[in-house]
């Protein structure tokens, strides 16, 4: 995968899949500390002790659709080739949190990534779904929640584009800014 957004997209299918009705998406871009950390969390079925000890395995997936399932492994690559590791963690009937620390100033670290687009396309390929979706930067940071956005535009506010867009700027405006407080 190219850049984290990538896998942010990965492991929100894998929530998608696992019959989520919210997910959490949690940035925090520490400069200063030199960490990046990435926490995506959900209210999906979540799995057992023993499914969450065989996600790094390539060849372990809860999939009938193929045989192999390589988001976790791949995730968890990028994040040990930086200094930093994934953690999991996840409760049978309620949900579970994917943590990825990256070394921020690391050279193996990937991009970031379109955090922004990789939110939108989420949203309005699953407009029935909430996101909360949290970005900080040095400490500073920025919310936005979708079961807000559906409150003030309506239910079907994902699924029409000219709003899909004007969030997606307005997301990537409110990153930068964050960024540059």
């Amino acid at each position: 995968m190219n850049d984290l957004s990538m896998h942010i997209l990965d492991i929100i299918q894998n929530s998608i899949s696992a019959g989520a009705t919210r997910v959490t998406l949690t940035v925090d871009e520490n400069p200063a500390a030199d960490l990046l950390t990435i926490v995506i969390g959900d209210n999906g079925r979540g799995m057992t002790p023993e499914q969450v000890s065989r996600l790094s395995d390539p060849f372990f997936t809860s999939r009938t659709t193929r045989k192999v399932g390589m988001g976790i492994p791949l995730l968890k690559q990028s994040a040990e080739q930086s200094g930093g590791e994934v953690r999991i963690t996840s409760e049978p009937g309620r949900g579970t949190e994917v943590t990825a620390v990256f070394g921020y100033s690391d050279i193996d670290r990937p991009p970031l990534g379109d955090v922004a687009n990789a939110l939108m396309i989420t949203a309005s390929s699953n407009p029935r779904m909430d996101f909360l979706f949290t970005y900080r930067y040095n400490g500073e940071e920025y919310v936005l929640d979708t079961a807000d956005v559906k409150e003030i535009f309506g239910e079907d506010a994902f699924s029409n584009l000219t709003i899909v867009k004007n969030i997606e700027e307005m997301l990537k405006e409110n990153i930068e800014e964050v960024r540059n407080s």
